[in-house]
Order: structure tokens, then sequence, then C-alpha cells
């Protein structure tokens, strides 16, 4: 990957689309629905935008939408490239590169993932509070190009806490409105904080591998998201990362784990989903407009 070819691919959005986007998303496996909620939309193909890899897996559609959210810019990656399918793990995140050369200031990474601890159910939301790489591989390796970040970025804070906060707040007003309504008897906190292991896929994990994950901290398992997140904090851009519980990991039920499982789990959250996107997105922009004008 070269600056020059990020470069082209932004240069080319940019003329799809002329407003400044400080707000991107990536979305996960049967997450793609929240691209449906765009205001002004404009839909980008991936073959379309030069250096762009073509998404080949069910439930990730393939292409930008570049729209607002109730008047912000944002720009959604409505599927991604996986290590798995074979790219190059610089393609993997040349997307988020792109984002950064836009402008991006802030990335919501979004997955699909199984649950080592039976406390967290199938359908509920978890916030990244950090993650373990056990990818084998870093999207930083190789030469470094000081145009988008230091040799040796920290990753003590991959996962911003203030926009956790954020994600927090809301989702607890979501889930009080909720009971006011009358669509829930009681409290149910929906969003919980939980650690992310990332591997490479593409089979599913061995009962005995979920109980060493379990061992090193992991709250849930999945195959993306940290590729992005390490590319994104390596370009300065502050990442919220939020991941959909779609099923129980291997040997947490004797029940096989299969894609179809994932992608119903994932439309069936959709609407508290998108829910919590959309304020999360207000309340982001609102605290800049706020910072900006202090």
């Amino acid at each position: 990957m070269t600056y020059k070819k990020v470069k082209e691919a932004a240069d080319f959005i940019k003329s799809q689309y002329k407003k400044d986007i400080k707000i991107a998303l990536v979305l996960g496996s049967g997450l793609g629905g929240f691209a449906d909620e765009f205001e002004n939309a404009v839909v980008i193909p991936y073959e379309d935008i030069p250096h762009f890899k073509r998404s080949t897996v069910e439930g990730h559609a393939g292409q930008l939408v570049i729209g607002e959210v109730e008047g912000i810019p944002v720009a959604i990656q409505q599927g991604r490239f996986h290590y798995y399918e074979g790219y190059k793990i610089a393609q993997v995140v040349f997307p988020m590169r792109v984002f950064g050369m836009l402008g991006v200031e802030t990335a919501i990474i979004t997955n699909a993932a199984g649950s080592v601890l039976t406390s967290f159910k199938q359908g509920s939301l978890m916030l990244i509070r950090d993650h373990i790489n056990m990818m084998g591989t870093s999207p930083l390796r190789g030469e470094n190009d000081e145009r988008f970040g230091a040799r040796f970025p920290d990753m003590t804070q991959v996962y911003d806490p203030e926009l956790q906060e954020i994600a927090t707040e809301e989702a607890e007003k979501i889930a009080r409105e909720r009971v006011e309504k009358g669509l829930d008897k009681k409290y149910l906190q929906f969003l919980r904080r939980g650690v992310y292991c990332a591997l490479s896929g593409p089979n599913y994990e061995t009962p005995a591998e979920i109980r060493m994950y379990r061992m090193l901290g992991a709250t849930a398992v999945g195959m993306s998201t940290v590729p992005e997140a390490i590319a994104a904090r390596h370009q300065n851009i502050k990442v919220l990362g939020i991941s959909c519980i779609t099923n129980l990991a291997a040997g947490i039920t004797n029940q096989p784990i299969d894609h179809e499982e994932v992608m119903e789990t994932g439309q069936k959250v959709g609407a508290k989903f998108k829910e919590l996107l959309k304020r999360i997105i207000k309340r982001i922009a609102a605290e800049k407009t706020e910072t900006a004008n202090a």
C-alpha cells in the first residue's frame, strides 16, 4: 500500500461527495441496515473506488455509503474486507487509511462476535474496552510511512474512553425510555463492556481454543475490527468499537455455529442498534460543536 494509492481513492470519493466527513462507520455481518437510515445518500460500489477490493462475504454489501444522519455527514463502509478472504492485511485496512485521508476524526467499528461467557447473551451489544490480537499479524508490519503515523504508536487506549462513556450513557437512556414506553417490563442493560479477541478465521474456534481465550481475558471472539482499530489509532483517529453478540462460542452450548445464525441475530437487534448509533453520532457532533464554540 502506498500513500499515492490512498490519496487517489480519497480524491475519487471527494469528487462524489463534497461535504467534510468527520465520522465513519464500519458495519459488521448483519448490521448493514443502518446505511438505509441515511438522508441524501451517495452510494459508491467498492469496484468503482480506485484500489478498493471487493467483499466476498454474505451480509457485506460491498459499497461505501455517504450521507447524513440528522444533518451530520457520515461515511459507512457497508461491508468490510477480511484477512481470511485472502487479502493482505494492508488491503484489509485500506478503507481506514482512506478515511484518515478524508479527514475523518472518529471511527465507529462494529462486528458480529461470539461470546465466550454465558453472561453475555445472544443478541446483546458489547462495548469494546480493549482487544487481544490473535491474528498473527499487524497492519503496521513493514515499512512505515510517517505521513500516516509514527513507527511505534501507543496502544494503551485503542478504544477512546470518552466515546465509551457517550455510548454507555446513550444506551442507558434508551433502556430507561423503553421501560417508560412499556416496551420492556424492567430496565435491561443491553450494552456492557468487554474485551474482543481477534482471530484470523474463517473457521470457527474449537471448544479448547475458546477455553484458552477465556483464560486470557477475552469476552468475545471474532475475525475483524482489530486491524482497522490499529490502523485508525496509527492515524490518530478516535475509535469506538461495538460487538453484536450473535452466538455463544464453541463449547458454551452443544449447538453448532453457522453464519446464518450470525446474520439472523444481527438483523433482530437492528432497531436497537440503529437507535444507539444515531444517538452516539448526534452526541459526538454536538460535543465537537460545543468544544469548537468554547
